[in-house]
This record gives C-alpha cells, sequence and structure tokens, in this order.
C-alpha cells in the first residue's frame, strides 16, 4: 500500500470511529465505601452479573454496605430507585424510614429466620423453645418470625445481662445483627453466658459460629451478588422491584466442638442444609 493510500486508509478509520454511535451506558450504578480487597472482589463480580441488563425502568444505583447507600440516597437524582445490598435489615428500615420508601429496596446483609428456624429443628430434631432478644430500634424484627420468645431491652447500652437471664430456659437463643444488644465489646460475654446455660446461640454471621455460636445460615457474596442480578432482572422484565428480602441463597456453618458439648447431635441434614444458584442443594 502506498503512502497516500495508507493515509486516506486511516482517516477512513478514524473518521468511522468519530461517527460510531457511543456505547450506551447501563442503567445501573455500582456505589461503594471503600477500596478494601472484598469490597473489590464484589463489585468486580456484580458488575460482571449486571453486565447483560442494559434497560431498566429506571435507573438503579446499587449500594454496597450502609455507608455507600446514605451516599447514593443523599446524591439520588429524580425517578431513581437505589438498591440495597451489605446492609443489615436494621439499618435498612432506618434508612427507609427517613426517606421515601418506595424507591429503595435491597437485600439484607443477615441471613433470613425462617432459614434461621429451619436450621434449629435440623438440629435439635424436636420442638424447643427459642429465645430472640431485640433492642428499641428493632422491634420491627418480631413481626418477621412469630413465637419466638422474645425479651426486649428498653433502651440501647441497657442490662444485657439482665435480659439472657431472663431467656436462659430456652434451649435455643436466635441472634439478630442488633446493635444494641450484639456488638464487638459484649459479643464475647453474650457467648459464654449463653454457654453456661446451656443454650445453643444460632448466629448471623459464619465468624460468629467461629467465636462460640453454634451454628448459622450465611451467604457468601457470589450468593448475594447472584440475587441482585436476579431481582434486577426481574425489574427489567416487570417493572415491579418489590421490598427489601433475605438473602434467598445460603449455606450452613455448624460448630462441631460446641454442639458435641451441648449434646447436639448434628446430623448429615443439617450439615447440607442450604440452598445455591440454579437449584443445587
Amino acid at each position: 500500500m502506498g503512502a497516500r493510500a495508507a493515509l486516506l486508509f486511516a482517516m477512513t478509520l478514524a473518521l468511522a470511529g468519530a461517527i460510531a454511535p457511543a456505547r450506551a451506558a447501563p442503567p445501573w450504578t455500582i456505589v461503594t465505601a471503600d477500596d478494601s480487597e472484598l469490597t473489590r472482589r464484589i463489585e468486580r463480580d456484580l458488575y460482571a452479573r449486571l453486565a447483560p441488563i442494559v434497560r431498566l425502568p429506571q435507573h438503579v444505583t446499587v449500594a454496597i454496605g450502609p455507608v455507600a447507600l446514605r451516599r447514593a440516597i443523599t446524591l439520588r437524582k429524580e425517578q431513581a430507585m437505589v438498591f440495597s445490598a451489605y446492609t443489615s435489615s436494621q439499618v435498612l428500615h432506618q434508612v427507609m424510614a427517613a426517606a421515601d420508601e418506595p424507591y429503595v429496596s435491597g437485600i439484607y446483609a443477615e441471613p433470613g429466620p425462617a432459614e434461621q428456624l429451619q436450621l434449629v429443628a435440623l438440629l435439635y430434631r424436636r420442638p424447643v423453645a427459642v429465645a430472640a432478644i431485640v433492642g428499641p430500634e428493632a422491634e420491627f424484627l418480631s413481626a418477621l418470625a412469630p413465637g419466638l420468645m422474645y425479651q426486649r431491652l428498653p433502651e440501647e447500652g441497657g442490662d444485657i445481662n439482665q435480659a439472657l437471664n431472663k431467656v436462659a430456659q430456652a434451649p435455643v437463643l436466635l441472634a439478630w445483627p442488633d446493635r444494641a444488644v450484639f456488638n464487638s465489646e459484649n459479643v464475647r460475654n453474650i457467648l459464654l453466658s449463653t454457654y453456661r446455660h446451656g443454650q445453643g446461640v444460632i448466629g448471623f454471621s459464619a465468624d460468629m459460629v467461629s467465636s462460640g455460636a453454634l451454628a448459622t445460615t450465611y451467604s457468601t457474596p457470589e450468593d448475594i451478588n447472584t440475587q441482585v442480578a436476579e431481582m434486577l432482572a426481574q425489574y427489567a422484565a416487570t417493572g415491579q422491584l418489590g421490598p427489601p428480602r433475605f438473602p434467598r441463597y445460603f449455606r450452613t456453618a455448624i460448630n462441631e466442638g460446641l454442639a458435641r458439648s451441648l449434646k447436639v447431635p448434628v446430623s448429615e441434614a443439617a450439615r447440607r442444609f442450604a440452598r445455591r444458584p440454579g437449584g443445587a442443594q
């Protein structure tokens, strides 16, 4: 190819690039509040799962964690939706109470009470009383799991030992991620107290099981991200996003040593209790 022909060819390519339509921005945005390795892992995986969604009834901002959620609501543009992930039900309810609820949806960070109670049934294999302690800002939780033996703290910083003593007769304590009850300062004390009472604590994270809770269901970032993509795909198809909900996909962690100490025989059904994307168990 001669110099003149090469120049014309290069100009043709440049012109074609200049007039080619720009790739449309996706109808969703992911907002984060930190640059940790876990957050980057969540963000990368979520981008890949949301990439096929190219059209939504309204723009959706997916907020990773509570700080990002508050930022997304502050920066929200008219008619945009905010989708919360990796934020507890307590915090999300507080945020929604201060905002216009119809434009906020999401997936709670903690396990659903229905699955936790199913796990209790698999572990104990007989009817047992299940207690729960809730603080003043988590009263809504009692409506999610009726029939439990509830003990309420009248205020944040209330006497947790007194509350524990009042539910000591229940074989199981169901833990919620309620800051008025469980925090970094008292969780060890709670787990020691329940152990002395012979209670099994159904925790709200795998880390809590490692620290001394009996068992929990828990969801990985990939589990949560799969559900986020499914809900936004449903929003694209139906125009309905629906209210916040608990994680659909989960697996189970059991503290086998503690189970033996509490004389709770762990069955294979309890160990395998899970719901995986694609129907795998």
